[in-house]
């Protein structure tokens, strides 16, 4: 069958914006990957099946297979080593779920071969990428979702392939500190969801990620939280300015990375893909509402922060007009002891107030007189 391959991009004038706007995202698919977990799912005994994916020591391929397993009518079989992909695939009996942690091109190259999926498919799965993207191979379906977590107030990203093809489902995570365990036991307490085949294991594992994206928002509105009060309560520094320009920076960061996910999956759901049964769009749907609901999450986040640096600008320009009014105010009290010390201070000859009797007593009275009206006139317009 000849292979036809559909690239998706949601709006590529933004995401060509987004990538100038973003010169430094891809430096966050270098994470350290001895940081992540392992999936590791306990191993069926068998001969022809590969090492525990936990036993660094016996595994051939140093942990990037964490979990190649056969399952029939829902239910776990035997693991299946990377060799014998082929000749499972082809019987076409059950579903093989194969999963790789930061794999080497070496292991990616044979896998594509035992899967047969073809060389566009397979640079595909070679390449690195920094946002979603959906391409139809016709004989597999290649999704690629941008992970989201969160470290020391930060966001962390990474990459997670899922190749959706007839009789197995192939995940390919990159930079991702959390593992898929939870989904895998989850779904293998319950055989009749992984029967349904593995366009329904795809949509699971996107809805997955999903739910993580929510608890990154939920991280990242703590922070947000404390820097509002920062900004309102303390007033604006020059850290707290670098330090709201770094979030907001971040959560556009997010926005991007997420935001063409939600349009990869209404395809999915809406338009006829190959290995996408239609008892499976409903799926895919729901998880593109949930995605634009963190998105829009997400968004609220760097308004406030907005909201809130614009009004510690006000505070601030507030306290320096208080401040400038109350200058104001003491000058033009001093003024007047300053003009009249001026006058009488240049000693001319005929002056008659200096040889009054009263002339010193009623100087002083028009001081204070005078002061003390100017203040009770600026403290009764709020200037003191």
């Amino acid at each position: 069958m000849a292979k036809t391959e559909r690239p998706f991009d949601a709006d590529p004038a933004k995401a060509q914006s987004e990538d100038a706007q973003d010169d430094t995202f891809s430096e966050d698919f270098t994470d350290d990957p001895g940081t992540s977990d392992e999936i590791g799912v306990p191993s069926v005994a068998d001969t022809a099946a590969t090492p525990a994916a936990g036993d660094a020591s016996a595994d051939p391929h140093g942990g990037a297979v964490v979990a190649s397993i056969c399952y029939v009518d829902g239910k776990r079989g035997q693991d299946v080593s990377i060799d014998n992909l082929h000749d499972v695939v082809s019987r076409q009996h059950g579903l093989i779920w194969l999963g790789l942690k930061d794999p080497d091109p070496e292991l990616l190259k044979r896998v594509s071969a035992e899967l047969n999926i073809g060389c566009k498919a397979e640079e595909e799965l070679l390449a690195p990428h920094r946002r979603p993207k959906i391409i139809d191979f016709g004989n597999a379906v290649l999704v690629v979702a941008i992970t989201v977590e969160v470290g020391n107030e930060r966001p962390i990203f990474g990459e997670t392939q899922i190749l959706i093809g007839k009789g197995y489902l192939l995940t390919v995570r990159r930079g991702a500190v959390s593992t898929h365990r939870e989904l895998r036991e989850r779904l293998e307490n319950a055989p009749e969801l992984l029967a349904r085949g593995s366009d329904f294991v795809a949509a699971e594992l996107l809805d997955l990620l999903v739910d993580r994206y929510v608890a990154a928002a939920t991280k990242l509105e703590h922070v947000v939280e404390n820097a509002e009060q920062k900004l309102l309560i303390r007033g604006q520094k020059d850290s707290d300015v670098r330090r709201v320009y770094r979030q907001r920076r971040d959560l556009l960061r997010i926005h991007a990375a997420i935001s063409p996910l939600a349009e990869i999956c209404r395809r999915l759901s809406r338009v006829e893909v190959s290995n996408i049964d239609v008892h499976a769009r409903p799926y895919f749907g729901e998880v593109a509402d949930r995605v634009v609901r963190v998105d829009e999450l997400i968004n609220s986040f760097r308004e406030a922060l907005a909201f809130a640096f614009e009004a510690s600008l006000m505070i601030g320009q507030s306290a320096q007009n208080d401040t400038t009014r109350k200058l104001a105010a003491w000058a033009a009290i001093l003024a007047v002891p300053t003009a009249i010390a001026g006058i009488y201070g240049m000693n001319f000859e005929h002056m008659p107030e200096l040889k009054s009797v009263y002339g010193y007593p009623v100087t002083l009275g028009v001081i204070v007189s005078a002061c003390s009206f100017l203040y009770w006139r600026f403290r009764k317009t709020g200037w003191l």
